[in-house]
């Protein structure tokens, strides 16, 4: 007789994290549903993404993200969207989504992309892709996008989690709250004291 195997998981999140509550209380992963008879066509469209996004800031890059939180419709159906508008050299800096596997479709320009592994050997797979072109970004690693085109350029992304949630590795390293230890920084990045606070202060206006 031959044996048959089976596999099982773990449904994805839509938060961070849910801690056991042992008191009587309801914390919903997600939203609470309308009412059916209050549903209205209006409810499954958006035009959260119709605008640039202002890209007058240090990185000259403006994310703007169509998600549960913006478009209530995609609420329990597991997708998502952002639009990216770069300016000239415009980054949208190292980050990870860990809730969601990314797709990008460059509208307008030319950029490079990339991710690294989670192997022992952090490979980065990096190229340039243009107008016309798609790039995936695997869940839950550290990807990167840089303008390096002669002007503007445009990106639209999907991804498969109604709040995909973004981490950006400057911002959580250096501006969390309450701080990371400067001990850990400076021993983790062979920083010296200085140098730590002096990215700190960088990194909190960007």
């Amino acid at each position: 007789m031959q044996l048959q195997g089976s596999l099982a998981g773990d449904s994805d999140t839509f938060q961070d994290f849910c801690v056991k509550c042992l008191t009587p209380q309801v914390h919903l992963n997600g939203f609470q549903c309308k009412d059916p008879a209050e549903v209205q066509a209006s409810d499954f469209t958006s035009a959260v993404l119709k605008n640039p996004g202002n890209t007058s800031n240090g990185l000259d890059v403006a994310v703007t993200a169509a998600n549960v939180l913006t478009f209530g419709g995609l609420n329990t159906l597991g997708i998502s969207a952002a639009r990216i508008d770069f300016g000239k050299n415009g980054l949208n800096p190292p980050h990870i989504h860990p809730r969601a596997t990314e797709l990008l479709y460059v509208l307008q320009g030319t950029l490079l992309v990339g991710f690294v592994s989670s192997t022992p050997e952090n490979q980065l797979y990096a190229l340039k892709i243009n107008a016309g072109e798609l790039f995936v970004f695997p869940k839950g690693l550290v990807h990167f996008q840089l303008n390096v085109g002669d002007g503007p350029a445009l990106a639209l992304s999907s991804f498969n989690s109604q709040n995909q949630g973004t981490s950006q590795l400057p911002k959580a390293l250096f501006v969390s709250n309450p701080p990371i230890d400067d001990a850990v920084l400076e021993k983790a990045l062979q920083l010296n004291a200085a140098d730590v606070q002096h990215l700190r202060a960088l990194i909190s206006k960007t």
